[in-house]
C-alpha cells in the first residue's frame, strides 16, 4: 500500500511539473535579437530620452529597440509595430496622400462644374484608399525581426555570429542601426514609411511604391486636364 501511495504521489508531483513546464513556454515571450547596447541602458537605468512623440502617443506600447508594440501577441510577437521614423510616416506621408489625393478628388471630381465625369470618382477613390492600406502594412507591420538565438544549431552551419545583438543570425539578417534589431532579408530604412523594410513588409513595400507613383502621375494628369480643359 505504501508504495501504491508513493507511487501515486510521484505521479501527481510530475504531472503538476509538466503542466507548470507547459504553461511555462505558452506564456514565455520571445527574445527578439536586439541591440546590446540597448539592452545595458534599459537594465542600468540610463535609457536614451525619447523623442516627445513616442513619450506621447506611445506610452503604452512595449519597446524593443527602436520599434514600439502597440499591439502583440500572448508570445510577446508584434500584430501592429511602429518603426523608429513612424511621426515622419504619420506627419508627413499620410498628409501628403490624404491632402492632395483629397484635394484632386474633391475639387476635378465631385463638384458640379468638374469636367470628369462621375465615375472617374469611383475608379480614383478606392486606389486612394489602397495606396493608405499597403502605407499601413509596411509602416505597422513586424518587418521581420529574429529571435535571439545564444546556441548555434548544430544542424545548420550557415548562422553568423552577431555581437551587436549577441545571437547567431541567418545569413540574410543584417542589423539595422536606426531599429537597433536584426531584420530577416533587411533591405533598407525608408522614412516614408516610417521603419525598416525586410521580408515581412517587403511584398507590402513593393505595392505600396507601384501605388503611390501611378495615383502621384494619375493625381498630375488628372490635374493637368482639368486645368487645360
Amino acid at each position: 500500500m505504501t508504495s501504491i501511495q508513493i507511487d501515486e504521489g510521484d505521479s501527481i508531483i510530475e504531472e503538476d511539473t509538466e503542466r507548470q513546464q507547459s504553461f511555462a513556454t505558452r506564456t514565455r515571450k520571445i527574445q527578439y535579437a536586439v541591440s546590446k547596447r540597448w539592452e545595458s541602458e534599459q537594465q542600468s537605468g540610463q535609457r536614451k530620452p525619447q523623442d516627445w512623440m513616442s513619450r506621447i502617443f506611445c506610452r503604452c506600447a512595449r519597446q524593443v529597440g527602436s520599434m514600439h508594440f502597440l499591439c502583440e501577441r500572448k508570445d510577446g510577437s508584434p500584430i501592429v509595430v511602429a518603426g523608429p521614423m513612424w511621426p515622419f510616416c504619420m506627419f508627413v506621408t499620410v498628409p501628403i496622400i490624404c491632402v492632395l489625393g483629397g484635394f484632386v478628388l474633391y475639387f476635378c471630381m465631385l463638384q458640379m462644374k468638374a469636367p470628369l465625369p462621375w465615375w472617374v470618382a469611383i475608379i480614383y477613390a478606392p486606389f486612394l484608399a489602397a495606396t493608405l492600406f499597403s502605407l499601413f502594412m509596411v509602416s505597422c507591420r513586424d518587418p521581420g525581426l529574429i529571435e535571439r538565438r545564444t546556441a548555434q544549431d548544430p544542424s545548420v552551419n550557415a548562422f553568423l555570429w552577431n555581437e551587436q545583438v549577441g545571437s547567431y543570425r541567418p545569413p540574410d539578417a543584417l542589423y539595422c542601426r536606426e531599429c537597433q534589431v536584426l531584420i530577416e532579408d533587411y533591405d533598407h530604412l525608408c522614412p516614408w514609411t516610417g521603419t525598416g523594410i525586410g521580408r515581412k513588409n517587403m511584398f507590402a513595400f513593393k505595392a505600396f511604391v507601384v501605388l503611390v507613383n501611378l495615383l502621384c502621375y494619375g493625381s498630375i494628369g488628372i490635374t493637368a486636364y482639368v486645368l487645360l480643359s
